[in-house]
């Protein structure tokens, strides 16, 4: 969703230059998600009751940096939870959005029908979250970038003004112009940035919520993962989307979100209700499919705060978010979403410069195997060896 409603947001918000500060952003999260990652797996703990893998932030502070610092994980679930529970409404704003840009359903009605699948969908638990997602999104994604990938080869001779409008609103401001209301450099660095983060989550601690199930047999295997979601997230689909947007000259008209992509297509394909439908159609799927992660997030935050007895009171909330967000304003649901992920932000950003040495410690280990050819079985047994990976690097340092 980011990818697609979130570039636009920044793009009729900050202006052009927005698309510049998404890059910046992108290649400072190529570092912090392999950190975030590779932290999460390497202190992450198994579910008892479910045998489910659990980690992330919550889980490598209690183990990695003490129980005094378990306060600081508290004050992260919660926010997240709260910020997942919300999410939902989000997601149906920009189905919504997208719909509505050329037909007209009254948007209480989408609202009902998403948490209705949404409840349905949950029912099953984990295993039809993800049945659900590898079917639809692979394919959703696929189509996305042939069409846009389409559409630039339509308007190759336009790029370059529009990389140079990028470049140049990056550092000055952009003038009203048409439906557009102008914005200043803070603008389009303060949307940039923050739309960069939501479309690849690196530095929220979201990641590792998810990472953390895999089998890799070792923590630096899967942070590699992170860097590639960053750079195909950010580097290269948001860029295609922002140089569609850019490129059919729509991005001034006043719209915003999901009707501004929607409406970006339509002008490329030549069929405004073609373009309208095709996005509509992957907004939907991918705002559903998004909604569905983000409760099973929050769902996660329930369990590390020792509160399971709230999983379907929360499903049932997330769910009624879903139908307040259908009929609820833009700005305000983005900006809300922002500082709750603002504060994830600042808490994941302080655990991975506080367990900086451990990081480069798995780093290390993981150079030394790659050379070596010697893995263990699993990654539970690769990171038992933590602490003396640890005064490894700390000997090599003094050296």
């Amino acid at each position: 969703m980011g990818n697609i409603a979130g570039v636009s947001v920044a793009i009729a918000t900050g202006g052009p230059g927005a698309i510049f500060w998404m890059w910046a952003v992108a290649l400072m999260g190529l570092i912090v998600k392999f950190t975030e990652i590779s932290l999460g797996m390497a202190y992450r703990e198994q579910d008892p009751d479910t045998g489910i893998w659990h980690g992330g932030f919550y889980w490598t502070v209690r183990k990695g940096m003490g129980k005094q610092w378990t306060w600081i994980g508290g004050i992260w679930a919660v926010i997240l939870g709260c910020a997942m529970v919300f999410a939902p409404a989000v997601q149906a704003n920009s189905i919504v959005g997208a719909v509505n840009s050329y037909f007209s359903v009254p948007p209480m009605i989408i609202g009902v029908i998403i948490a209705i699948l949404l409840a349905l969908v949950l029912m099953g638990g984990l295993k039809s979250i993800s049945r659900f997602a590898e079917v639809v999104v692979p394919f959703m994604a696929l189509a996305y970038t042939i069409v846009a990938i389409i559409i630039l080869a339509l308007n190759i001779g336009k790029i370059p003004s529009v990389f140079a409008m990028i470049f140049q609103y990056a550092f000055t401001p952009a003038a009203a112009t048409g439906g557009f209301a102008g914005s200043t450099v803070m603008l389009a660095v303060r949307w940039g940035l923050a739309r960069g983060v939501y479309s690849n989550e690196a530095g929220t601690g979201m990641a590792p919520l998810a990472h953390s199930s895999s089998n890799a047999n070792h923590p630096a295997k899967q942070g590699l993962w992170g860097i590639t979601e960053v750079f195909v997230d950010t580097i290269v689909v948001c860029t295609m989307t922002g140089l569609v947007v850019l490129s059919t000259g729509v991005w001034n008209c006043g719209e915003s979100g999901a009707a501004l992509t929607s409406l970006a297509f339509g002008t490329a394909l030549g069929n405004q209700a073609m373009g309208t439908v095709f996005v509509s159609v992957i907004i939907a799927f991918f705002g559903f499919t998004t909604a569905l992660v983000n409760i099973y997030y929050g769902e996660i935050c329930l369990d590390a705060l020792n509160l399971k007895g709230l999983t379907i009171p929360y499903r049932i909330l997330g769910c009624a978010f879903a139908i307040i967000g259908s009929v609820g304003a833009l700005s305000v649901l983005w900006n809300l979403f922002d500082f709750f992920f603002g504060v994830c932000t600042v808490c994941n950003l302080f655990l991975c410069i506080a367990m900086r040495k451990q990081v480069m410690a798995i780093i290390n280990d993981y150079r030394a195997r790659l050379k070596s050819g010697k893995w263990e079985s699993s990654n539970e047994e690769s990171v038992r060896l933590i602490p003396e990976l640890e005064h490894k690097y700390k000997e090599a340092e003094k050296q």
